[in-house]
């Protein structure tokens, strides 16, 4: 099954193809159409399996075709226990996002750094939020 019997948007295939992924894994396959018709998604797959690219992806669509209403307001988050997982999670969605033509804000909130630039990159807004529990938990006591 290729990349364009999934629903992907041209933008995203045209993504999907810069990173030479030829064709979808078995966790994309399921995951991807899933989320573009709304639907709740609860998988797991192991290590290198394309589960980032499998929610990424699908979640990236949704946003441009939502991306006049209300804009950098967060419209998706998401929650990763550690703070590399943070990052690795945020850069994919950037990598991906570079292909739209409508700018996505990502932000990456975690602990173990200074709270107060993460805290500027949210007050300016964002489109997806990908935090650990801990930090999102001590910004939203903080008001910030």
């Amino acid at each position: 099954m290729p990349f364009t019997s999934l629903g992907l948007s041209p933008d995203l295939l045209r993504a999907v193809s810069a990173k030479a992924y030829l064709t979808p894994t078995a966790i994309q396959a399921a995951v991807i159409p899933a989320v573009l018709q709304g639907r709740d998604v609860l998988a797991s797959a192991q290590t290198g399996s394309g589960k980032t690219a499998a929610f990424a992806l699908p979640l990236l669509q949704l946003q441009q075709q939502t991306a006049g209403e209300k804009p950098r307001r967060v419209h998706v988050l998401i929650l990763v226990p550690t703070r590399e997982l943070a990052a690795q999670v945020a850069d994919t969605l950037k990598g991906f996002a570079q292909a739209l033509p409508q700018a996505v804000k990502v932000v990456s909130l975690f602990g173990g750094v200074s709270v107060n630039p993460q805290m500027m990159k949210l007050r300016g807004g964002a489109d997806i939020v990908v935090a650990t529990p801990g930090r999102l938990l001590d910004l939203v006591s903080s008001n910030a």
